[in-house]
């Protein structure tokens, strides 16, 4: 199979393998023969949701340290 790869070839190549998983490519790594985890994209549904916006609450947004202030 094609979308196996060692942990160590991972290692050696995260840039290309970051690539091909941008376009849609997934890939099972594996460790001393043994598949460890999967990557993949993100469906959509995983993607992270906007909790709050702080340029509703103030154009541009709202200084770090304000937000800190208030905590």
């Amino acid at each position: 199979m094609d979308n196996l790869i060692g942990l160590k070839e991972l290692r050696e190549d995260v840039d290309a393998y970051i690539s091909q998983v941008k376009k849609g490519k997934s890939f099972i790594v594996v460790r001393r023969s043994e598949p460890v985890f999967k990557i993949s994209p993100p469906d959509a549904e995983e993607l992270w949701e906007t909790a709050i916006d702080f340029t509703k609450i103030k154009k541009g947004g709202v200084p770090l340290k304000e937000l800190l202030a208030r905590l």
